[in-house]
Formats: C-alpha cells, structure tokens, sequence
C-alpha cells in the first residue's frame, strides 16, 4: 500500500521550519518526504551540513527521504551516475532523475551499491521506461514520480496522466504523484500558483485531489508538494480510508434516524447489474424491509443525490442509491443527502461490486 508524503526545499526555508513540518507530518502518519538540492551557489558546506542534518531527522523518524538532482548540480558537484556514494552520505534513501540519461546509465544505478532507490520521471512522453527495462535494472529499486507544475495551466493533462501512469502500473512499479495545499506559500521555483501535477486539480480542496488519485488505482504515493501544508489538511489526509471509496455528504436536515443509519453505517457496494441513471446498494431493504420508511423531501432528483426509497416503493423501500444522472422523482423516493459538490465527480470512477463508504460532510 502506498504512503502520504511531504516536501521541503531547504534553500528556501530554514532548519528548524523544516524540522518542525516534518515532525508534525510524521504524527500525521505521513511515510516519505520529498526533496532537491536546487543549487550549490554560496556556501556549500553549509548547505550540505544543514540538508544532512534534515535527512539525519527525518530518518530518526523512520521517514523516507528522496532527493531530486538536476544535471547542473551533478556538474557542480562532479558527481558521476557511477558513483552514488555522495548521496548514501548525504542519507538520502533514494535520488529522482527528473532528467534522465539514456536507459543504460539507469539500469546500472539500480544496481548502486548503498541500495539507493533510483527514481524516475513518469511525466513523459516517450519510450524513456522501456529503454531502461530494456537494460535489464533491478527493478525493486526503480520507482517513478510525475513532475509539479507551478504555472497555471501547466499542468498534465488526465488523458496523458493516465498513458503515462499505466506505463508503469502495468510494469510493477512504485508510483507518486504530487497534490497541492491550498495554504503553502512556496515550492522550489519563485512563481506558485498551486503546485499539482494534474491542471484538474488547481483549485480543488486537498483531500479531493487525494481521492481522486487513489481512484484512479495507478498511484501509490501521495505527495503535498508546496510548503507548508496546514495542519488541518494533513489531518484530512491521514484519515482518508485508502481501502474503500469515501464520499463526504450532506444530510439532510429531517432524515429519519433509520435512513441515517443506512446512509452512514451499513456496508455499501455497487451492485453489479450496472444502470445509467444510478449506483444501487441494496441490502439494506433487505435489512429493514419490516421497518417504515415515510415519504419526505421527495423533490426531483440530482446527479451527485443520494436516495432512499420510501414505503411506497414496495419491494424497493429502503434502497439506498446514488444518482449518475438527473431524474423525476416519482414520489416513492426521499431524497436523502447529497454528495459534496467538488467530489461528486468521483462517483464516476466506482466499479460493479466496489464498496463505499460515506462521511458526513459539516
């Protein structure tokens, strides 16, 4: 199972900033940390010092470090792809290629003597991942990241996200890609106008993005990338139920204890004769079929709606459903709750027979 991740970019911040963020991630239960050693100009050694002393703290809290490397700071530190010893001393448990070489020279570093995991840019447009199968790596120490996109409008586009992503789902390879808070003031570069690696997700709450990359069921890490993410965000990510689909809804105000227990405790799944018009979970009238279920609010239906079937529906009372599409309502249907705006599109991606789990949404 993939982990929550962190960035830092310590030419941009100062250590004990740093330190403190990723205590508080780490509390939050996040796993992996993100970061890159942007320049060298000035003093060196004190940049260096100051990065070993933040991966010798993350690493005391069992954190994974993964430090993305530029060509020109390879140059600058004279640094060859077939002598990693820099980083194993640096403490880094892993370096992020976002420039790559031919394939060869990334197979051979997966085989680094100090276990270095070698990742690699899965934002891209080319044969880049076969040439470096081709070459036979060790796998277990390939991994790939998308990129981050500052600029607005930059950032990937689904359709490309999902080619580019399966490349290495369907090779058995670790996978991240980036999130954005919507409170962090900086990232690695002076322009930030959100920091996703998807463009759909610039202006969506955290916990939405999140969800909509664990939907698509081809990305393994999470990573907050611009700093610092609020506590409150890290919260709502830490609580995020990876095993099952988890809608926030809103309930509405004259709900029956009895529909709210079948909106918010009984197990959910998708049943698998699929229709157009709506996700059905039906054990629940299989459940209560002796209890009474009155009409109330039964209003004409909306895409992102979730419905119950009243006492007038017969065999069907007690039915709960999420609504694919808008519909009359024939007034045999109580019109229950409704799904958070910014995620109702995530009802897309449930499949036949997948459970789900909904959360009330305050």
């Amino acid at each position: 199972m993939g982990v929550l991740g962190i960035s830092i970019y310590p030419n941009h911040s100062n250590l004990e900033e740093d330190q403190a963020y990723i205590q508080k991630a780490h509390d939050y239960g996040f796993k992996r940390i993100f970061t890159c050693l942007l320049s060298v100009d000035g003093d060196k050694e004190k940049i260096l010092h100051e990065f070993k002393q933040t991966t010798r703290f993350a690493k005391d809290l069992n954190m994974e470090v993964i430090c993305d490397i530029s060509p020109r700071i390879l140059n600058a530190l004279n640094i060859s792809y077939d002598d990693l010893s820099f980083f194993h001393e640096l403490g880094v448990d892993g370096i992020r290629l976002d420039l790559g070489f031919t394939g060869l020279e990334e197979a051979q570093m997966t085989f680094n003597p100090y276990g270095l995991k070698i990742e690699i840019n899965m934002s891209q447009a080319t044969h880049y991942l076969e040439n470096i199968l081709n070459h036979q790596p060790n796998r277990q120490q390939l991994i790939g990241c998308h990129n981050f996109y500052p600029h607005r409008f930059s950032g990937l586009s689904y359709d490309f996200f999902l080619k580019s992503s399966r490349k290495f789902n369907t090779n058995g390879l670790r996978t991240a890609a980036f999130i954005s808070s919507s409170v962090a003031t900086f990232g690695p570069w002076p322009i930030i106008e959100g920091l996703p690696t998807l463009e759909m997700h610039r202006n969506l709450p955290i916990d939405v993005q999140a969800k909509h990359l664990l939907a698509t069921k081809l990305i393994d890490d999470i990573i907050i990338s611009n700093a610092y993410a609020s506590d409150v965000e890290m919260r709502i990510l830490s609580e995020i139920n990876r095993e099952k689909m988890t809608f926030n809804v809103e309930i509405v105000d004259d709900v029956s204890e009895l529909e709210r227990a079948i909106i918010l405790n009984e197990p959910h799944f998708y049943r698998g004769d699929v229709s157009d018009y709506m996700i059905r979970s039906t054990q629940s009238r299989v459940k209560y079929r002796e209890h009474s279920i009155a009409p109330h609010n039964t209003r004409d239906i909306k895409r992102g709606d979730i419905v119950i079937e009243n006492d007038l529906y017969k065999q069907y009372k007690g039915e709960l459903q999420i609504a694919l599409k808008d519909m009359p309502n024939s007034g045999k249907t109580n019109v229950v709750g409704r799904i958070r705006e910014e995620e109702i599109f995530l009802i897309d991606y449930l499949q036949p027979w997948e459970m789900f789990v909904f959360k009330e949404w305050n």
